[in-house]
This record gives C-alpha cells, sequence and structure tokens, in this order.
C-alpha cells in the first residue's frame, strides 16, 4: 500500500506523464505532416524523420490507450532515435548549407562562412525539434511505473 504523503506526489507525476506524453503525440503528428508537405523525402535521409515520426505516433497512442511494458520499451526505442536523428539533422543542414554557400562564393571562410551555412536556404535549426520531442517522450518514460514496479516487485496498483 502507498504511504498517504506520497499520494498527491504520485497523482500530480501521472498527470504530468499524462500532458508530456499529450504534447509528444501532437508534436508528433504535425511534425511529421510538416515534413510530408514540404517534401521532406527526397533520399534515406530525408525519409529517415519522416519514419521515425510515422512509427512514434502509433506507439505513443498505444502507451496512452494500453500502457504496457513493451509499450513503454518501444517508446524509448523511438525517442532515443529520435533525439540522435535531430542532433544528426542540425549537422546535415549545416553541412549542405555549408556546401552551397561555398559553391556561391569560394573564398567565404569563418565566422562569415558559418553565419550564412547558419541562415542558408535549409533551417539548420529545424532538425532539433525531433531532438526536442525526442527528449520529451524519454521524459514521458522516466521511471515509469511499468518499468519500475517490477524492478523493486510492485504490483500495478501499488504504483497508480
Amino acid at each position: 500500500m502507498m504511504d498517504a504523503s506520497i499520494a498527491p506526489e504520485a497523482s500530480a507525476l501521472a498527470a504530468l506523464r499524462r500532458l508530456l506524453l499529450a504534447t509528444v503525440i501532437l508534436g508528433t503528428a504535425g511534425m511529421g505532416t510538416e515534413l510530408l508537405l514540404i517534401g521532406h523525402v527526397e533520399g534515406q535521409l530525408q525519409r529517415l524523420p519522416v519514419f521515425l515520426l510515422a512509427a512514434a505516433w502509433p506507439s505513443l497512442i498505444w502507451l496512452a490507450v494500453a500502457p504496457s511494458r513493451a509499450a513503454v520499451r518501444w517508446v524509448q526505442l523511438l525517442m532515443t532515435l529520435s533525439t540522435v536523428s535531430g542532433a544528426v539533422g542540425v549537422s546535415l543542414h549545416y553541412y549542405g548549407n555549408t556546401a552551397f554557400e561555398l559553391e556561391m562564393y569560394p573564398d567565404l571562410a569563418g565566422l562569415a562562412l558559418a553565419q550564412k551555412a547558419l541562415t542558408g536556404a535549409t533551417p539548420v535549426l529545424a532538425p532539433g525539434s525531433m531532438t526536442l520531442l525526442g527528449l520529451v517522450g524519454l521524459a514521458v518514460t522516466f521511471r515509469h511505473p511499468l518499468i519500475h514496479m517490477r524492478a523493486v516487485g510492485q504490483s500495478v496498483k501499488e504504483v497508480s
């Protein structure tokens, strides 16, 4: 049985977890739609974030509707991949802009090149949204009761 002093904190944590989960569900749906609308599907590297978002959305719904240890672990995997994908995307966007700017201005270098690359045609920081969604998704699953209860031998009723 749960200590009465812990119950309000556990209830607040569960509500926060639901709010973050709803945020990630809406974020993945919106970002996936946006990537499709802008045609972010040229080549495997551009399709990767679309694929991750397409896989994450039903997985997040699964966690919301029928929470299970498998759902939590699957969401953790996809959110970790999304976090990495966003960081790789920032790098790819930056280096793509750098290459474009060097084609246009071969003598450009240093801070001037970096400034041009950061403000170039491809939005450098946009893929960071994938990282942000991934981190929020990982926050949803952080010390999730369905994972934690197995480690300490609690029943589902004790942690909910």
